[in-house]
């Protein structure tokens, strides 16, 4: 099973032209429903001017080398490694669900593709990946949501919100069914191209669009503290400064002339929530 590749005995029900055009339907779907969400919240419209208004309140300009160090840091941080998780436990889950996802999908493509290939590698892949996605998938749905872990809410609790994570979680217990009881058509097979499909489908409805837009809003908040703009917020002031407290006198009067400093208010709980 883990060494055997699953799509293999389906080309004697299904050719491979079939499993082909559905993977490039599948693509188109995301494709589509990206864009209509986009399209739907202006999520790039905002972005765009919001890039724009930044721009103007620039004190200084960022060089080329800046950019790159930053582009290279959240590549590293926020995509790869998922840093801006505080909660780790929420980070490793991100990250089993990420790259077991991206495991799982490319070599499904790679396998329907190239039909004829004997890799046992790819399919060891495959099952690998299937199996990341379930174990970050269930553990994100059942202990780490915010719903579960800080509402208090039961985890069987279902909304439209979580069609994505509930589809990509039946996606990947469907496909490891489907190989375990040897592919090939069957009740496995057909919940694992409908768990699928609605996950695909459904684009529209998940935080799939999301996924373009935080690398490139993490990238804007980097320069934007770089160029001195601060998104038009207040600097960060010594409130023991006297020239700060002239400035601003309630500081002396209900703070006193040496008022403490509280940190931030953000890590004064403990970090488990989205």
């Amino acid at each position: 099973m883990f060494t055997s590749n699953p799509f293999a005995t389906l080309t004697e029900v299904i050719s491979p032209a079939m499993m082909q055009g559905y993977i490039v339907l599948m693509v188109l779907l995301v494709m589509g429903g990206t864009i209509l969400d986009m399209l739907h919240k202006k999520s790039a419209t905002y972005f765009f001017e919001n890039a724009k208004k930044a721009q103007k309140s620039a004190k200084r300009e960022v060089g080329g080398g800046e950019k790159v160090a930053m582009a290279v840091g959240v590549l590293t941080n926020e995509v790869m490694t998922a840093g801006e998780f505080s909660n780790p436990q929420r980070r490793i889950s991100h990250l089993l669900m990420m790259y077991g996802f991206l495991m799982f999908v490319v070599t499904t493509a790679i396998m329907i593709f190239s039909p004829d290939t004997t890799s046992t590698l790819l399919p060891q892949l495959w099952h690998i990946g299937a199996l990341m996605l379930a174990v970050g998938g269930y553990w994100f749905w059942i202990v780490i949501r915010v719903d579960v872990s800080a509402e208090g809410l039961p985890w069987l609790r279902f909304e439209r919100a979580d069609l994505f994570i509930v589809s990509l979680l039946a996606t990947s217990t469907f496909a490891l069914i489907w190989s375990y009881t040897g592919g090939g058509l069957g009740i496995p097979f057909a919940l694992f191209i409908l768990s699928s499909t609605v996950l695909f489908a459904g684009v529209y409805w998940s935080k799939f669009a999301h996924m373009f837009f935080k690398p490139a809003a993490a990238f804007q908040k980097r320069v934007i503290m770089a160029d001195g703009g601060r998104e038009n917020l207040p600097p960060d002031y010594d409130l023991t400064d006297p020239e700060v407290q002239r400035k601003f006198p309630d500081i002396p009067t209900y703070m006193g002339k040496n008022p403490p400093n509280m940190g931030l208010c953000i890590k004064a709980e403990r970090a488990k929530h989205y």
